[in-house]
């Protein structure tokens, strides 16, 4: 077998066998394939796509290129979620402890933040002595006990999809819906879950811009889940302006204590609320309207609120953060975007939202780079608002005065205005299944 009638095959339109995408997989992991034959690769399949089964044994190639978690030890039906990203998304931090309240199990590995998007790492290591490297029998036996753990993700899962992302990112193929979805699923797969539920985010400050874009690649996906014997589901949720109020860390920890309680902002908590109902349908524990009800409970009693407690204090962290999140640390600056003119937000460009956010210190330029766990940036005022000239949009934090003014010159650039009033999606606003695409809510 060689790798230039591979490449040309591809290059006409045809399909892959499996044996020639593990020779291709293999042989790159193994370093015998240069990565200018793999470029070329890359660059066939961007213009000629993939087949369903193409996908699916390119998806399997890489979730087996390096470890595979095996969750078996742990009871019961395993539910993993994972979002494609986006400016303002700690959607775990609520998420698995109101589906751990309702009985579901969440064995959750996740990754740190780079460029604009924010990790949810990040987000929990910013909770003092908190641990997201913790050995594979003290994740399980916590997930046993208390129904959850959140964890880094571990160096050798699908390190393929590392191999090739760094590739696509240099040589322009990293919009390719068909690797989109396999160097996610690739690691979805590995991670040995029963079920998978996923928040495909789609608008200005998520990968896919569009809805139909979106639809295609949760399709995608979806499809990779279910040939490989997996349940999975896809909603669409809106990035078209940031999610909930709050971005950065030390701010969203507050803001997903608030929602835990109930009182988050209609857009987030709508998102999280939705997504603990369908990670519990999949888990067995009941249908939508039961898990519904179950969910509601679980914030109204506040045992969702003592679940987060609780999986801080097994891993380490200082749990009275959780009942007391006036305790984490506050930015040394702080200043406000003010409404230069009256009229309707009629747009956010939420990726430049995001960046902002960057400036700030609140992410990462590149994998090395620091995290300032007080810098962020508090929304008061998103799409659709009607405000007033001198009206507050946005207060801003970091502990770097210079930081503090760059962003805030960035982030007034962030705002369309204008005299009408704009349409606005839903937050979330389809679901993707293997029987097909609902528009809803």
């Amino acid at each position: 077998m060689r790798m230039y009638d591979i490449i040309d095959k591809k290059k006409r339109g045809n399909e892959l066998t499996k044996e020639e995408i593990n020779f291709v997989i293999h042989g790159y992991v193994a370093e015998e394939i240069p990565d200018y034959q793999i470029a070329a690769l890359l660059m066939a399949i961007y213009f000629q796509g993939m087949t369903e089964e193409e996908l699916l044994y390119l998806t399997n190639s890489m979730a087996v290129s390096g470890d595979l978690v095996d969750l078996s030890d742990i009871n019961g039906i395993k539910v993993d979620k994972h979002s494609t990203g986006g400016v303002g998304d700690k959607t775990t931090l609520v998420v698995a402890p109101l589906v751990a309240a309702c009985g579901g199990k969440v064995a959750k590995m996740s990754g740190r933040g780079l460029g604009f998007t924010g990790g949810t790492v990040d987000k929990l290591e910013s909770i003092p002595g908190f641990q997201t490297a913790i050995a594979e029998e003290e994740f399980f036996h916590t997930v046993n006990e208390i129904g959850l753990s959140v964890i880094g993700q571990s160096a050798n899962i699908a390190p393929a999809d590392k191999k090739l992302y760094a590739l696509r990112d240099v040589t322009a193929t990293v919009d390719s819906i068909p690797l989109i979805a396999a160097s996610i699923m690739s690691k979805k797969l590995a991670a040995g879950s029963d079920k998978i539920v996923l928040d495909v985010t789609v608008g200005s400050g998520a990968f896919m811009k569009t809805k139909e874009d979106a639809v295609a690649l949760a399709e995608k996906m979806v499809a990779i889940g279910e040939g490989a014997g997996k349940e999975t589901i896809a909603l669409l949720t809106n990035m078209d302006v940031p999610l909930g109020i709050s971005v950065g860390n030390n701010v969203e920890i507050v803001e997903a204590v608030n929602t835990l309680k109930g009182k988050g902002p209609k857009d987030f908590q709508e998102i999280c609320e939705i997504f603990a109902i369908h990670m519990l349908v999949l888990g067995g524990i009941g249908d939508f309207a039961a898990c519904k009800q179950k969910v509601m409970q679980a914030i109204a009693d506040g045992t969702a609120l003592e679940k987060f407690a609780q999986m801080v204090r097994w891993q380490g962290g200082d749990n009275t953060y959780i009942y007391h999140p006036e305790k984490l640390e506050k930015a040394k600056y702080k200043t406000d975007l003010l409404a230069g003119k009256s009229g309707y937000i009629y747009h956010m460009d939420t990726e430049l939202c995001g960046r902002a956010a960057v400036l700030l210190g609140a992410g990462r330029e590149t994998k090395d780079s620091g995290i300032d766990s007080t810098a962020g940036i508090c929304f008061y005022k998103k799409t659709g608002a009607q405000v007033k000239k001198g009206e507050l949009l946005a207060t801003l934090y970091s502990s770097s005065r210079e930081k503090l003014k760059e962003a805030l010159a960035y982030l007034e650039k962030g705002y369309v205005f204008d005299d009408k009033e704009p349409p606005v999606w839903n937050s979330v606003i389809a679901k993707v299944t293997k029987d097909g695409v609902e528009d809803l809510y």
